[in-house]
């Protein structure tokens, strides 16, 4: 289990996030247009998942906005925002913020997303949400870089992960 904060008051995940260096767990997710996608879907390109709890929340919306900057300028990067939130939900956001270079992406119909990765909180005022945290998969779907951000109010680090696709 690992443990972050919500201002301040802790709460935990499932389980520590997947190694570096590790295959990535597959996937299956909803997209906005109610299809879904898998991990195998991305193959051949390098791809950075922006989990976050709900793109209802201030600090998600600003990791999806620096995010959606960002990925105009990567070559063969895919940037998939993953939350448990409705596609309906995503659409809306995606729409009246003019987000064109992200993929949104939910894990509302089974979770199972959540439980694989070990983003899960078990406890805590957001209980059954996914943590805030950065996973970047090179082209093979080999993790090259994680980050699970230890308070829930604060921004990931942009600049490591960043850096962390030219390594």
């Amino acid at each position: 289990m690992a443990t972050v904060t919500l201002k301040g008051n802790k709460i935990h995940t499932l389980g520590e996030l997947p190694k570096v260096g590790t295959t990535a767990p597959g996937f299956e997710l909803v997209k906005t247009d109610l299809s879904t996608v898998t991990l195998n879907d991305y193959k051949g390109s390098r791809v950075i998942l922006n989990i976050f709890h709900s793109i209802d929340t201030g600090t998600c919306i600003a990791s999806a906005r620096q995010f959606n900057i960002e990925a105009s300028e990567l070559e063969n990067t895919k940037i998939l925002c993953i939350s448990k939130d409705l596609p309906f939900a995503m659409t809306r956001f995606c729409d009246a913020e003019g987000i064109k270079n992200l993929e949104m992406l939910s894990d509302y119909v089974d979770g199972q997303f959540g439980k694989d990765y070990n983003l899960l909180y078990t406890d805590g005022a957001i209980k059954g949400l996914l943590s805030r945290a950065i996973i970047i998969l090179d082209e093979n779907g080999k993790i090259i870089y994680t980050e699970q951000v230890e308070e829930v109010s604060e921004e990931p680090n942009y600049k490591a992960a960043l850096e962390a696709l030219h390594a």
